[in-house]
Parts: structure tokens; sequence; C-alpha cells
């Protein structure tokens, strides 16, 4: 990919850029995760700036409330989607990168392929569970995450997992209580404030990708529009929260972020429910080794490391309560299901030991 003087004239000339910085633009790869007010203000000054291949994830379309904020758009891009929309604006802006649209839910079994190719992650998403999601996706790539988050008047830009640094869940162990945080939608937000806080994020993406100044790493940067205030705090790697993530890398495709967040519950079913059902499959998903095996009540086993290849073999239309030897694994299963299509699930409460232990089915 060739590199135009003219376009980049006024960026090369900076002694701390050059044309060998210029050369690292082009070279580099940026995924950005949300079209939205984040998004379109980081897109943008990273396609001006040369990056040479960006993505854009996005399931959304154009909204007329969106324009007030998401000024990459006009009137004529009401109604499409926003990676789509945004890929065309971009290429008219700079016609010598390449863009990427992916039109699509950023989820856990498209996470880690689209992160692999890419250098850097962005997030520009406005929702606690897809930042979760792109912050645990980042340490198990082990890719840079440039952070961002807006609220009314206020804004938050940040960089984890750079260079053993912390990372989002070291800021945020838990994520708040359902309810707690109003969405934008809810809320509000000044249209200006998305500009500016994207703009940091891309200010950020630069400097990582040309090794000059110093990155936000390990410092959260908070700015105030009302008071026009830059607060910069520090933030401290936790091992334990980085090794949890780690650890738990082989069951990241089956993770349910919108459950981890409180945003989805799994309806809990007791022994007594079991029992006076007639119509309900039951699926174990413990492992074949496991005791008790409860043969009496006709469960279909699937152990939960199987359960997504099996997906085919089970009627939707039927009630499902799956269980498992004391009830975590089979909220993990039942999530499962759930975001598979399937809309009549439950798990058991206390699972196998508790079926165990109930009185009617200890006399059988």
């Amino acid at each position: 990919m060739s590199i135009s003087n003219t376009r980049y004239h006024r960026q090369i000339i900076l002694p701390e850029i050059g044309t060998e910085g210029q050369e690292k633009l082009t070279a580099s790869k940026v995924l950005v995760i949300g079209a939205g007010g984040l998004g379109c203000p980081i897109l943008q000054y990273l396609a001006a700036a040369g990056v040479g291949t960006i993505g854009i994830i996005d399931f959304d379309r154009v909204e007329t409330s969106n324009l007030h904020r998401q000024i990459l758009y006009g009137q004529t891009a009401v109604g499409e989607h926003k990676a789509i929309a945004a890929q065309h604006r971009l290429e008219d802006l700079n016609p010598e990168i390449h863009t990427i649209a992916y039109p699509e839910k950023l989820s856990t079994t498209n996470a880690l392929s689209y992160f692999s190719e890419y250098d850097i992650i962005v997030d520009g998403t406005d929702n606690f569970s897809t930042r979760y999601l792109i912050s645990d996706a980042c340490v198990i790539a082990n890719k840079p995450l440039v952070y961002g988050a807006i609220f009314k008047f206020e804004g938050q830009v940040s960089v984890f997992n750079y260079k053993n640094g912390p990372t989002y869940r070291c800021l945020f162990p838990d994520p708040p209580r359902t309810g707690s945080v109003p969405s934008c939608a809810e809320i509000g937000v000044l249209g200006v404030l998305p500009g500016i806080i994207g703009s940091l994020q891309a200010n950020e993406v630069l400097k990582i990708i040309l090794g000059i100044g110093e990155i936000l790493n390990g410092k959260l940067l908070v700015y105030d529009s009302l008071t026009t205030r830059f607060s910069t705090f520090s933030i401290q790697r936790i091992e334990s929260e980085v090794e949890k993530v780690i650890n738990l890398a082989d069951q990241f495709k089956t993770m349910d972020y919108d459950f981890f967040c409180g945003i989805k519950t799994i309806k809990e079913v007791t022994p007594e429910d079991i029992t006076s059902t007639k119509n309900s499959t039951l699926i174990d998903v413990r492992e074949t080794s496991e005791q008790p095996r409860l043969k009496h009540l006709n469960a279909i086993s699937i152990p939960l490391r199987v359960l997504s290849k099996k997906l085919t073999t089970l009627d939707k239309d039927k009630e499902i309560v799956v269980f498992c030897q004391s009830g975590i694994r089979s909220k993990k299963a039942a999530a499962l299901l759930l975001d598979n299509g399937f809309t009549n699930v439950a798990h058991l409460k206390g699972g196998a030991l508790a079926l165990h232990n109930h009185k009617p089915l200890s006399k059988v």
C-alpha cells in the first residue's frame, strides 16, 4: 500500500512521526467495536491518519435519533447497517486504506477469531456485557484494548491489557447492579461528548502504533464536560482477576455475559417441579462418571462440554430442564440453550444432589 505524501504531509513533517511512523500506521490493523457515538470519531480519525486496515463491528442500523452525536452519518444513511454505512463513508474519506465491515453482533463465538486478525482492539460500545466480553477476549487473545465510556456529561478513557498492564476487570471486577446505571437512551447524553472521548481513544491508538508519548496504561482519564476538567486515576493490575479470565479461556465460547451482568435471568425449578412435570425433557449435563446417576428420571446425558454440538438433537418446542451436580453448570447450560433459540428452558436448583435427597424420589 503506497503512502500519499500529500495526504499525510502535516503529520509526516512531525519529527516524532516522519515517513517511518506513517509506514507503521499503514501496516497497522485496528478493530473498532461499535460504530455509534464513540465509534464515529474513532473511525474518522484513524482513517484520516492512514491506519492501513480498519475493521468495523456493529449489528445496529442508523436511526434519526443517532444523528445528533454520530456525525459520521447523514440523513440518507438512516436505515442502513452502521458498519456498512461507516465503511462507505471511510472509503470516501480515505480511499488509500482498507476497511472491513462486520454488520453483526460481537459474540463469544466470533470474538477470538476476529481479534486474531488485528493488532489493537477499540471498545466503542455502550453496555457492560459487551465490555466484559471484549476485555476477556483481549486477555485471551493477548491484544491491547483502548477503552472509552460516556455518561451524561462525563467520559472515561483508558488502555487495558497493554504490556502486562491492568485489564478492565482490574478496574471493575464486578458489573454494576442491574438497572443502577441507565443507558444514554434513558438518561441522555451531550452530543459533543462522545466526539471528545472518541477522539481521545483514537489518539491512544495512534500513540500505541507510533510508539510515542505516554500511553494511558494503568491510568483512567476522566473528563467532565461541564467543568472542562480532566482527572487521572491510577489502576493497579490484579493478578487474580487476570488469572480468572485465563483459567476460563477454554469455556469462553459458552460464557453468557448478559447473564453475568444480570441482564438475562434463567428460570429455576425445584425437585418438586420436576416430579410433577410429565412433558419436560431432562438433560443431565454432568460427566458420565458423576454420581448419583438417577436413572429413574429418564434424563438425557449430555455433558456440558459437548452440549453445543448436540443442540440439533433437542426439540425446541418442548420445555427443557437441565441439571448438574449442584446447580452451577446447569445455569451455563441453560444460558447456552437460550442463546441458541431455545425459549422454554429452566435449570434445577440444587442439582442432582437435591433430586437424590428429595423424599418422594428416595422411595423409588
